[in-house]
């Protein structure tokens, strides 16, 4: 066991034995008859500080071009949430389960594109070796979370869209805008997480 794994466990635990508190929620899963399930993988590198990885989506995929994310996508037949997030997290950056010691999943979060997402929270080595997949992942970077959880360092944003008024998290770590799906996990999580270094 590492020793940041041993100082968040029973931190993550505790976090997560009540009730959510008040979360972000997309305004638009109403509209969603059925969602399809997914996860995401919230690395904490084992440091002093802990980071989190993150990854910028290539301008050609299809869906979510250029966006930040965790490494994550949907559940494959008969997988866990656990297992799907190790799964991506492998195909995308070369991260082997093996090297991976997990914490736990936190609140899942329906979007309005009809996934219902569980993230898992994991501790990896610091400065492990990343091959990133091109195919799913432009660039690759790791950002402090305890900026990330930081409330001060989220902003509330609308924009309006296809005639319509959205809300968004919206938070800014060097020229990195992380928002949308992974803003809201991140904020999720701050308001679940009593985060402190």
């Amino acid at each position: 066991m590492s020793l940041l794994f041993d100082r968040l466990r029973p931190r993550f635990d505790a976090a997560h034995k009540n009730a959510p508190p008040e979360l972000w929620l997309d305004p638009r899963i109403d509209e969603i008859p059925e969602f399809k399930p997914a996860a995401v993988l919230v690395t904490l590198t084992e440091r002093d500080k802990p980071g989190t990885l993150l990854l910028h989506r290539p301008s050609t995929m299809r869906a979510h071009p250029g966006q930040i994310a965790f490494p994550g996508g949907r559940l494959d037949d008969g997988e866990t949430a656990i297992e799907a997030a190790l799964r991506e997290a492998d195909e995308e950056l070369g991260i082997h389960p093996r090297d991976v010691q997990v914490l736990g999943t936190s609140d899942v979060y329906r979007t309005g594109s009809g996934y219902e997402i569980t993230p898992v929270l994991a501790v990896i080595p610091a400065d492990l070796p990343i091959h990133p997949n091109p195919a799913e992942v432009a660039q690759w970077f790791e950002a402090p979370m305890s900026y990330l959880l930081d409330p001060a360092n989220q902003q509330q944003c609308s924009v309006e869209w296809e005639n319509r008024h959205h809300r968004f998290v919206e938070i800014n770590w060097h020229d990195h805008r992380i928002w949308g799906v992974t803003g809201a996990i991140l904020h999720n999580l701050s308001r679940r997480l009593d985060w402190n270094d």
